[in-house]
């Protein structure tokens, strides 16, 4: 099974060794993602609620880009920093909206505070 890297220039990458993406096969394993303006290349303003909407939309792009989507995703891993949405209603809310029929599956860790303002962090694994 030939493993690629995979990376596109519609989302800013937050870090250059590591890479958006790997394909293996028929599989896409999305890397961590951050809600990052793809205009500003900077952390989007507005809080939390911002930084997750803004998440899912830089991994939705990773994934069209890659030959995928959000429908074919299998499993996601939220990181959500501590305290910050301790109901789940924020993260619940957004993740209806990108998964209205069939979700995949999930779990979601509190974390300890990230760099730079960071609130939140989604990665999944997806079919292609």
């Amino acid at each position: 099974m030939e493993l690629k890297n995979f990376n596109t220039a519609r989302v800013p990458r937050t870090n250059v060794i590591i890479p958006q993406a790997m394909i293996a096969g028929n599989t896409i394993y999305v890397s961590g993602t951050v809600g990052v303006d793809p205009s500003t290349g900077k952390l989007v303003e507005g809080g939390y609620e911002k930084q997750v909407i803004q998440a899912f939309r830089n991994v939705k792009t990773i994934l069209e880009d890659a030959g995928s989507g959000m429908q074919k995703v299998i499993k996601t891993t939220l990181f959500m920093v501590s305290g910050e949405d301790t109901s789940f209603s924020v993260v619940n809310k957004v993740y209806s909206e990108f998964f209205p029929v069939n979700p995949p599956a999930r779990s979601a860790p509190q974390v300890m505070p990230f760099p730079s303002g960071i609130l939140f962090s989604i990665e999944c694994i997806a079919l292609i």
